[in-house]
C-alpha cells in the first residue's frame, strides 16, 4: 500500500452533478509524487470536471481529496498555491509577444520587474522559444502556442501540474515536442496529471493510467497491466475487399460477441476472441461465407483495443463526442 505522504493527489468518492447529469460519479484516485498519471476517456467521460475539482475550480458535491497534502474543500488556497493548470485552449493574450505574456504573468505572481524579465527569458529558453520571444502570440504556430501556454503555467514551479488534453489539435511533430517537455518536467520532480483522448499519448507518457467512462473509473493500472487484464486473445483479420467489412464484422460479432474495431484504413478488423478455439471457429465461418482474407493472426491487444473493449467500442465513443456538452468532458 502506498504511504499517503508519497501521494501528490488522493481522492475518495468524488462526485459532481450538473442538474440531472452526474459528470463524476464517485471516483477514487491515488497519484504518487513525481510521476505522470493519465486520465483516459472519451469526450463526455468526466475528465475535465475531475481536474477542475482537484484544482478547486469546481466544487465537489460529495467525496474528499487532498492535493500535496492540502484538502480541496477546507484549504483551497493552499491547493492553488501548490498547483498549476493548463486547459485545452491557450490562455494567452494574442496581441502581446510571447515574452510580454510571461513577464506580465510573473509580475502578477509578485516578481519584481527585473526578476520577471529574467524568469520569462529562462522559460523561453527552456521551451525553445527564444527566437520567437518578440513575436506576437497570434503569429505563433499551434505547437509554439502550446509550449508557451505550458511555460506560462510554470512561472512558479508547481508541485502538481494539471494538463487538460495538452496536445489537442497539434500535428505529430508538435505533439512529440510537448511530450518531451512533459517528460522533462516529471524528471525535475513535478507531478503531472493529464487528461487525454489519445491512446498513444497515455501509452508513451504515463506511469499509470485510469480509464473513466460516464463519470466512473472503470479500470486503472500500467499500460501493460491494462493490456494483460483485457486478455491476449485478439483476433486480427484483413480483408481483400474493404467493402465487405460490415458483413464480416457482423459475422465476427455473431461468433465472438463484443465490439469489432476497424483499422484507420478500414480493411482490418480486430475483436477479442477469448481463446484460439473460438478464433478458429470464427475464421472458419468467415471462409465458409466466402470472405477473401489476406491475413489473420492472434496477438496481444494494443492500448486502443483495451480502451474500446472497456468503453464499448469506437462508435460509442464517437456518439459521446457528438452528444455531450463541453462542460462535461
Amino acid at each position: 500500500m502506498t504511504d499517503q505522504q508519497d501521494l501528490a493527489i488522493r481522492a475518495r468518492g468524488l462526485v459532481r452533478r450538473f442538474g440531472d447529469l452526474t459528470a463524476v460519479a464517485g471516483i477514487d484516485l491515488d497519484v504518487r509524487r513525481g510521476t505522470i498519471f493519465a486520465v483516459l476517456g472519451p469526450n463526455g467521460a468526466g475528465k475535465t470536471t475531475l481536474l477542475r475539482m482537484l484544482a478547486t475550480l469546481t466544487a465537489a458535491d460529495a467525496g474528499t481529496a487532498t492535493v500535496m497534502g492540502h484538502d480541496i474543500t477546507t484549504a483551497p488556497h493552499k491547493v492553488r498555491a501548490s498547483i498549476a493548470m493548463t486547459g485545452q485552449f491557450a490562455s494567452l493574450d494574442e496581441d502581446l509577444t510571447g515574452r510580454d505574456n510571461l513577464v506580465m504573468l510573473a509580475r502578477l505572481w509578485g516578481f519584481r520587474s527585473g526578476a520577471a524579465r529574467a524568469r520569462a527569458d529562462e522559460l523561453l529558453a527552456a521551451f525553445d522559444l527564444s527566437a520567437a520571444a518578440r513575436k506576437q502570440v497570434k503569429n505563433y504556430s499551434g505547437g509554439m502556442r502550446r509550449r508557451l501556454d505550458i511555460a506560462a503555467s510554470l512561472i512558479v514551479t508547481p508541485g502538481v501540474l494539471f494538463l487538460d488534453e495538452p496536445t489537442t489539435g497539434l500535428d505529430p511533430s508538435a505533439r512529440q515536442g510537448v511530450w518531451h517537455l512533459i517528460r522533462q518536467l516529471a524528471g525535475a520532480g513535478v507531478t503531472i496529471l493529464l487528461t487525454t483522448q489519445y491512446l498513444e499519448e497515455a501509452d508513451q507518457l504515463a506511469e499509470r493510467i485510469a480509464v473513466i467512462d460516464h463519470g466512473r473509473k472503470i479500470a486503472e493500472g500500467t499500460s501493460r497491466e491494462l493490456k494483460a487484464a483485457t486478455g491476449s486473445g485478439f483476433l486480427h483479420v484483413s480483408l481483400a475487399d474493404p467493402g465487405q467489412c460490415d458483413a464480416a464484422a457482423a459475422l465476427l460479432m455473431q461468433h465472438l460477441g463484443g465490439s469489432v474495431q476497424r483499422s484507420p484504413e478500414g480493411a482490418e478488423l480486430s475483436v477479442l476472441a477469448g481463446s484460439a478455439t473460438a478464433a478458429n471457429a470464427a475464421l472458419a465461418a468467415l471462409i465458409e461465407a466466402g470472405f477473401d482474407l489476406t491475413d489473420f493472426r492472434m496477438g496481444a491487444p494494443s492500448l486502443d483495443e483495451v480502451f474500446f473493449a472497456l468503453t464499448g467500442g469506437p462508435d460509442r465513443a464517437k456518439d459521446g463526442k457528438r452528444n455531450t456538452t463541453e462542460a462535461m468532458t
